[in-house]
């Protein structure tokens, strides 16, 4: 197959977009098929025999430089002029201006390609590709809507004076107008020929919130690459790992700190997070709040063998998340023979198998029970031997980037002879 794989951003590290691009790629190709990545910024690091094509943006939310306003003469048609004008407005544009760029490109080289596959952009104008010849299908890491949920949640209460009484308003304005890309996407999800989800429960979850038919969805467990290994080196004694943009609420990284600093009174740790935060943002105020900025570094920016080297560190790692379509940091961290505390969230339990075997599971959001397991396993070195060993067994039989490449292609070319077998039926 020649397949055109679209990505409307693809950062290159720490999970996410960028690795899902990466991996599959490269065994899409290593298979025999021929691929072209079509990304906006920041675009992915790719393997040798895999092509990418830039479909640059106004770059509106560059690292130290989020919601800029470009010079006049960076402006290049109306469709940047949308872009910025929505940004201003406080929506995300991003996938949204991508598809009617990427889509212009794709028209004008129509012939090159048998196949589009969208890594959930899943706005409207993608759909135009199947009228000029090209069947579409796309992967849902899991419904955003899951992400709005938990940010609306997690909104502060703002006091304001109304005459001479007070009342008590929610600042949800902004978390829907950011959000507005969702109509885009629910509308556009039931009229893909076909979705590809990383977990049953991401696959539950895209059918309820995105309305489309669950025949048409497929479940492909998302692969680990075999860089991930265990340590040569021995752990750093009270160590404590996670991988999650710090200032997401969706990840629960402010529910880990609370925890930590809960174990930081009576124990000499350190917790080591793989992200950058936001200058001056929530993650930041609320370890100074908490009294623990001498106990707790952020790494990023890593080689691949630095994250490596990083994650087999660590004496364990916690996924104190609210909710993930998948999560393949656990799976590397399982590769790495990691031991794990994570939240019985989304698609983790998929992942990490029962509680027990390669992590011990608590309930989402629960403060205590996080300090209380994570206490536990530091304390018994030998049941945390256990636990690495039964997350890597696990990762060898069930996570493989090859196989997640095999059944990808099966998919799309399911999906191609559907769309063929249409269009004749249409003549």
């Amino acid at each position: 197959m020649r397949i055109a794989m679209l990505s409307y951003r693809s950062k290159p590290h720490v999970g996410g977009q960028g690795i899902y691009i990466r991996r599959l790629t490269r065994e899409l190709v290593a298979l025999g098929h021929t691929v072209e990545v079509f990304s906006g910024q920041p675009y992915p690091e790719l393997d040798e025999g895999v092509t990418l094509t830039k479909v640059p943006s106004l770059d509106l939310y560059r690292p130290g430089d989020e919601f800029r306003n470009p010079h006049p003469r960076e402006f290049r048609d109306l469709v940047d002029l949308q872009e910025w004008a929505l940004m201003r407005s406080g929506a995300f544009p991003e996938p949204l201006t991508f598809s009617k760029r990427v889509v212009k490109t794709l028209r004008e080289r129509r012939d090159e390609f048998d196949i589009v596959f969208d890594n959930q952009t899943l706005a409207l104008p993608l759909l135009e590709v199947e009228d000029f010849g090209l069947p579409l299908a796309a992967t849902i890491h899991h419904p955003i809507t899951m992400d709005r949920a938990i940010e609306l949640q997690t909104a502060p209460w703002i006091r304001r004076k109304s005459g001479s009484r007070w009342h008590l308003e929610l600042p949800k304005a902004g978390v829907w107008r950011w959000y507005s890309f969702l109509g885009q996407q629910k509308r556009t999800a039931p009229r893909l020929r076909r979705v590809i989800t990383p977990s049953e429960s991401s696959k539950r979850d895209v059918v309820r919130e995105f309305g489309v038919d669950v025949d048409r969805v497929e479940t492909i467990l998302l692969g680990v690459d075999d860089r991930f290994h265990p340590p040569t080196e021995p752990r750093v004694p009270g160590r404590i790992l996670a991988m999650a943009s710090a200032d997401a609420p969706l990840k629960g990284i402010h529910i880990l700190l609370e925890a930590f600093a809960k174990l930081r009174t009576e124990r000499d740790l350190e917790l080591v997070l793989v992200t950058k935060p936001k200058e001056g943002g929530v993650t930041e105020k609320l370890i100074d709040r908490l009294g623990i900025k001498g106990s707790v570094r952020f790494a990023n920016g890593l080689t691949d063998d630095e994250l490596v080297a990083l994650m087999g560190s660590a004496e364990l790692a916690c996924v104190p998340s609210l909710y993930e379509g998948f999560s393949l940091p656990t799976a590397e961290l399982m590769a790495c023979e990691t031991p794990l505390v994570v939240s019985r969230a989304g698609a983790i339990p998929e992942v990490v198998g029962p509680d027990g075997l390669c992590a011990d599971v608590v309930e989402p959001g629960d403060v205590g029970a996080i300090a209380t397991a994570v206490a536990a396993l530091l304390d018994d070195p030998e049941r945390r031997a256990r636990l690495g060993a039964a997350g890597r067994a696990r990762v060898k039989e069930l996570f493989s980037w090859s196989a997640v490449a095999a059944r990808t292609a099966e998919v799309l070319e399911d999906v191609i002879v559907d769309y063929q077998e249409e269009r004749r039926a249409d003549r």
